[in-house]
């Protein structure tokens, strides 16, 4: 502060005509007295503190004014802790006193409304907060804690990040090696370290530190001088003069072990020099605190250089709202306003300005690297522009020894295809991968949820990509397509082949005797039920749906008309032997069995072209079905015409069964009302299987039932009637007599 109050003094177009002088003096983080040292700069009492050794922490009191003796103007540079800055600020703030912290970081100190007059060259925790989680952001680390044990990467705050104690000490140096730290953004002052190095005691007689400083480094004490403070009005003929104010009771050693001390020192020679001397002291590499000083200073002095610059300062037409001001009539609160709008460029080239309470935020980030030596260095290893973190990641030595980053997370990412689930009663950072459920995705990694696919699309394997749902239906070319079609054309030929017997022995009393023109209907019929079946088959098309229905519906209708005809002659025959019942066949003749099977098909014929006329199935994309496949099926867009087709078909199927069971036990050696009982039965068991079936199937399986609905009620009549028949006729021809059918 000395330095640069020196500096702005020896600038002739800074402030011309003006000099600045100055108090410091030493808190000693004691509120109380910095209280008392702020109220002392606003009321001018020199003379409530006295002399004393310093301490290391200081508030520096800065007050312009002017060299002919004006009204000196109060201006506080300090403290170096946030609470003592409230304090001062809320004390002096009803006095427009300006204050202007180095140190103190607190974002609540940039309420504009509550803190008029607080200024700071030292940026907002807020901001060093951000660059803290930027720089774990950056590292991917999520697991991050207030550590003491080791092997451990440190990151420190600029409260410590820089501490020369600790780069010291070589006990710290074990466990912190690879330490990274946001710190105050360094800067050099030209000319600074020439300057300390030239300060000698005899040349400085009333700096008290100084002095105590060469005692401690020379082990001597510079000759006696009588040690006097002047009061400040004296600055303006000697601006310069230092004072160090601290209460009788701050330093450890009393005035009296202080004067023992002395007098067991050498008394030194003159020749001592900081010249050439490595120390601490002279360093300058590293000005942080100390620049932040340097422009606390210059701050004041551009504001006060503005406010005594206006045009036309001395004209009486002169606006009395302008905050222009003279040397002998400046007002704090003049000062104030000035401070605010400060803008000037640094000898380092960068722009420096307020806004509010604060500056732009700028920091360095070091890292602690071992030297050979063994104490720790500081090495510069990128910046902090505000929210912009550039950083030279190939410069860090870790604290692993290593050059990868380390890893320091409780849970590992979770990969795209799953999401993050906490795990309870653990930190956020703590979770485990789910996997997407079918149908969603996440294509991103961390997320903590995954979407749903679109309707038309669905997952792909890895859960990380909705890709278009495959077109699914029942085909010729896969296993259950190949087996129903090879069951339905091995059906088709079987009774071609059943056919083929019967017409080669047509003549013969055992396909005579069962009626052979209705046999040979019912053989063309299941025929067409086993053929049927393939228009299931294959992609669904407008015509397809149609035709398969009325299909399937007619073929069925056809076939058990036959077998409910049958029955009746078989019925009508036995009647028609009984006494008084001869003109009963006369309405079962061949016409009338043709004629009856073709009304119970019209009947289906009629049923099956309305149906189709009005509300016909048609092909459609089930999407209800949650899968990877969008399944193309004929939907029924009138669930009545179906229901009636298969009413109508379960109606002729159990009558068919009721009169062949009542026929079941009529006397003959080979009653066909037997095997029709029990065709009958297999049919209708199959059917009512069939309904519950078709509907809890998903997708293309729904057709899958009902092609092995008909398929095996198709079966199960083929075999039921003329299996027997067939082996009598190929493999026991001695029974296939007119004489053995009318043994009973």
């Amino acid at each position: 502060m000395t330095f640069a109050v020196e500096e702005i003094n020896r600038n002739s177009t800074l402030l011309p005509g003006v000099k600045l002088g100055y108090r410091i003096l030493d808190s000693c983080s004691r509120y109380p007295w910095s209280l008392q040292a702020a109220l002392s700069l606003v009321g001018g009492d020199t003379s409530s503190c006295i002399l004393t050794a310093p301490v290391p922490q200081s508030a520096a009191y800065e007050q312009p004014g002017e060299t002919t003796g004006g009204q000196p103007v109060p201006l506080l540079i300090g403290a170096a802790t946030s609470t003592t800055a409230i304090i001062e600020s809320l004390i002096l703030g009803p006095l427009s006193v300006p204050v202007i912290s180095y140190l103190a970081s607190c974002p609540c100190l940039s309420d504009r409304p509550k803190f008029p007059n607080f200024f700071r060259t030292i940026p907002s925790d807020i901001y060093q907060a951000r660059a803290i989680a930027q720089l774990a952001i950056r590292f991917k680390w999520t697991w991050i804690g207030a550590v003491l044990v080791t092997d451990r990467q440190f990151l420190a705050s600029e409260a410590w990040s820089t501490s020369g104690d600790l780069l010291q000490d070589l006990t710290i140096s074990k466990v912190a090696n690879g330490v990274l730290g946001v710190a105050i953004r360094s800067s050099t002052v030209p000319g600074f370290e020439q300057y300390l190095k030239r300060l000698h005691p005899n040349h400085r007689p009333d700096d008290e530190f100084l002095r105590y400083f060469w005692e401690k480094e020379f082990a001597c004490s510079p000759r006696a001088t009588q040690s006097h403070v002047k009061p400040f009005s004296s600055y303006s003929s000697s601006p310069l003069k230092t004072r160090f104010d601290y209460p009788s009771n701050v330093s450890s050693s009393s005035p009296e072990k202080r004067s023992l001390q002395k007098a067991s020192l050498l008394t030194c020679n003159g020749t001592e020099s900081l010249e050439g001397m490595q120390h601490l002291f002279t360093d300058t590499s590293q000005l942080r605190v100390a620049y932040n000083v340097y422009l606390a200073v210059y701050a004041a002095a551009h504001a006060l250089h503005s406010l005594l610059s206006c045009p036309n300062r001395d004209s009486p037409l002169r606006n009395n709202s302008s905050t222009c001001s003279s040397p002998k009539h400046i007002k704090p609160i003049e000062l104030l306003q000035h401070l605010s709008k400060v803008n000037v460029t640094t000898p380092q080239g960068e722009m420096f300005y307020f806004q509010g309470a604060d500056i732009p935020a700028k920091y360095d980030l070091v890292n602690w690297q071992n030297t050979p030596e063994g104490p720790l260095k500081l090495v510069l290893i990128g910046r902090v522009d505000g929210f912009d973190l550039h950083l030279n990641e190939s410069a860090i030595q870790w604290s692993t020894g290593s050059n990868q980053v380390p890893i320091s997370v409780c849970s590992e990412s979770c990969p795209p295809g799953t999401r993050k689930a906490n795990r309870k009663g653990e930190p956020v950072c703590c979770f485990d991968c789910i996997p997407c459920a079918e149908g969603e995705i996440n294509n991103k990694t961390g997320s903590l949820q995954c979407e749903r696919c679109p309707s038309e699309f669905w997952s792909n394997a890895n859960q990380t990509a909705c890709i278009p749902r495959q077109l699914d239906f029942l085909s010729f070319n896969e296993t259950l397509g190949i087996t129903l079609t090879t069951a339905a054309v091995c059906g088709a030929i079987v009774t071609t082949a059943v056919s083929v017997v019967f017409l080669s022995y047509r003549q013969t009393p055992m396909v005579r005797a069962n009626n052979s023109e209705l046999s040979f209907l019912l053989l063309l019929s299941l025929k067409l039920c086993f053929l049927c079946s393939l228009v299931f088959i294959g992609r669904p098309s407008v015509w397809s749906c149609r035709f398969q229905q009325a299909a399937f519906g007619i073929s069925f209708v056809l076939c058990v008309s036959c077998l409910l005809v049958k029955t009746i002659v078989v019925l009508a025959v036995f009647r028609s032997a009984r006494p008084g019942a001869e003109s009963l066949m006369k309405w079962f003749g061949p016409g009338q069995q043709r004629g009856s099977v073709c009304l119970f098909t019209c009947i289906q014929v009629i049923i099956c072209v309305i149906w189709l006329s009005l509300s016909p199935p048609v092909p459609q994309r089930d999407l209800g079905f949650q899968g990877s496949k969008v399944t193309l099926e004929c939907a029924m867009t009138s669930v009545v015409g179906f229901s009636l087709v298969l009413g109508y078909i379960g109606l002729l199927a159990c009558t068919c069964l009721i009169l062949a069971f009542l026929a079941r036990k009529l006397p003959d050696n080979f009653n066909e009302a037997k095997l029709i009982t029990f065709s009958m039965l297999i049919f209708c068991a199959v059917w009512v299987t069939f309904v519950p079936a078709y509907v809890s199937s998903p997708g293309k399986y729904v057709v899958a039932v009902e092609i092995f609905a008909i398929l095996a009620s198709s079966y199960g009549l083929l075999f039921c009637i003329f299996a027997p028949k067939c082996f009598i006729i190929l493999l026991r021809p001695e029974k296939n007599t007119k004489k053995h059918l009318m043994a009973r």
